[in-house]
């Protein structure tokens, strides 16, 4: 049974790596530049740091197989927004960068079986 969630993990953390990975050359291609991708805290994890001329966009990457219960973005939720904001804050006070002034949005990538939608400052 441990081997099988180390299995599953290894799978889920790949599937995520792939669509990280769809999401950032997409953006790219779109003028983006990518400063940072899986930073790590203990809140919660930033997928994509890039930015936007002189924006910093701080990118969440959803994916869902399908949309029987509803489009990836939906996934994002109130709670899941505030964790990505209070790592998007630490991060930045990590770059020493004045959050007051530093311009900055949310944005999504979301992956819903063949369909993608970038949903630009999205909370």
């Amino acid at each position: 049974m441990v081997k099988l969630n180390l299995i599953q993990k290894a799978n889920k953390k790949q599937i995520g790596e792939y669509y990280e990975n769809i999401a950032c050359q997409y953006l790219l291609k779109h003028g983006l530049i990518l400063l940072a991708h899986n930073i790590q805290f203990r809140i919660g994890e930033l997928d994509l740091i890039m930015l936007d001329n002189k924006c910093l966009v701080f990118i969440e990457v959803r994916y869902r197989k399908n949309a029987n219960f509803g489009d990836a973005e939906m996934t994002v939720t109130l709670n899941k927004q505030n964790k990505i904001k209070h790592a998007a804050q630490l991060w930045m006070i990590e770059q020493n960068l004045n959050i007051e002034n530093t311009e900055f949005r949310f944005d999504i990538f979301a992956i819903t079986g063949k369909s993608q939608k970038w949903i630009i400052n999205a909370f």
